[in-house]
């Protein structure tokens, strides 16, 4: 029995009329395969269509870091813009979507491997799609090439500290200084192992290794760019995937809070936003992690000629800043997680608030959220996707509101 693919899922996958989840389809063609629990993951395409291409990558039919390496470029971003547009419809929302912005192949600095021991040595890669398979991926076109020259470190990493039983979860990120690597889901700690990890960072090159949350070593601060300031971010810590996509949406919030002399950054990381923000204005930086909070104001001391950054601790879903509060000063950029900031995007509505720069992970909370500031007053101005998760089903963007 053949399906039609009527459309994809936000995750990139295939869906047919009749419910069906298909892998590795793209709307328009006719597949055939076996029906597993709602979904068919080894489809035969019966007719491709126009927009369908070879995968660059010669893992994507078994890794599952990659989800649309079978679409055009062209299709994908098509796709993508168009997850925008359908989540702000949703809304019953209008606003001129920009031409998304795509990060170059072979430029993530940032991706969580798994490890894994096997009989014959270990396995370091992705899981496969829907599985606990561990796909080596020695040819990724993903990931930054020092992130590739760091799999052989994973892999001393993987057969020092890993059980037969699980895989390490292991987040390698690339700083100016050298590769961080952090690694979760590992063998407990004792004296034998802390002499060989530490063996492990020195051979290998690292500038950081942390093991379980705790740091093991720390031969060079790995410093990422943020503005004209440096900033060492906690282990593991959340970081934009990519440099070119960082750039894209620092530049959207630079234009959309351009002229404010006092900005509110909420949600605001290690200081993606604010520093740069800090060139031209004094930022009041607040977010929930007290570690990046420290290691933003570390960067803003030692980067000469920033305006003022105050920080504060605080937990923006219980606790959002007040209309009394958001006085203080003239814009706001908002970063939240993918749940997005429904408590605080009320309270910015009922505040004298101008100008917002939203930055969004998913546009469905996004588009949610929007719709709060547009029936407090605000007009929705523009939004610019983002796509610095190449091949996914995640797309991100940056949008101005103002008054």
């Amino acid at each position: 029995m053949s399906h039609r693919i009527e459309r994809l899922s936000l995750k990139g996958e295939g869906l047919t009329g009749d419910g069906l989840t298909v892998a590795l389809a793209l709307p328009g063609e006719e597949v055939e395969g076996e029906a597993d629990n709602g979904r068919i993951d080894r489809p035969r395409i019966v007719t491709p269509v126009a927009d369908r291409v070879r995968p660059p990558c010669r893992h994507f039919a078994s890794c599952g870091g990659c989800a649309l390496q079978h679409g055009s470029d062209a299709f994908v971003a098509g796709w993508k813009t168009q997850v925008v547009e359908r989540a702000l419809a949703g809304q019953g929302l209008e606003a001129p979507v920009r031409p998304i912005l795509t990060s170059p192949p072979a430029s993530r600095r940032r991706a969580v491997l798994a490890g894994r021991r096997t009989k014959k040595g270990v396995l370091v890669g992705f899981h496969a799609r829907a599985s606990d398979v561990v796909t080596e991926i020695p040819d990724c076109r993903l990931l930054h090439p020092d992130l590739m020259a760091a799999l052989p470190a994973a892999a001393a990493a993987t057969l020092l500290g890993a059980s037969r039983k699980g895989a390490l979860a292991i987040t390698v990120t690339r700083s100016e200084d050298g590769v961080d690597m952090a690694v979760a889901e590992a063998k407990p700690l004792d004296t034998a192992l802390r002499i060989d990890l530490a063996a492990l960072a020195e051979s290998h090159d690292l500038a950081r290794l942390s093991w379980n949350g705790e740091q093991l070593a720390e031969r060079r601060p790995p410093r990422q760019a943020m503005g004209r300031a440096h900033v060492v971010p906690p282990a593991g810590a959340f970081l934009q995937a990519t440099e070119a996509g960082q750039a894209a949406l620092t530049q959207a919030v630079r234009e959309a809070l351009d002229g404010a002399r006092k900005v509110a950054d909420l949600f605001a990381g290690a200081g993606t936003f604010a520093l740069p923000l800090a060139e031209t204005a004094e930022v009041q930086a607040v977010e929930g992690s007290a570690a990046m909070l420290a290691a933003l104001d570390r960067g803003w001391r030692g980067a000469p000629g920033l305006k003022r950054v105050t920080t504060e601790a605080r937990d923006l879903f219980r606790r959002p800043l007040l209309p009394v509060e958001l006085a203080r000063v003239e814009a706001v950029v908002i970063d939240p997680p993918r749940a997005g900031a429904e408590a605080q995007c009320a309270e910015i509505a009922r505040s004298d608030l101008a100008r917002v720069a939203m930055v969004s992970c998913n546009p469905v909370t996004f588009a949610r959220d929007a719709k709060r500031l547009c029936s407090g007053g605000f007009r929705l101005d523009w939004v610019q996707p983002v796509d610095q998760f190449r091949w996914s089903g995640h797309v991100e963007l940056a949008a101005q509101f103002s008054r």
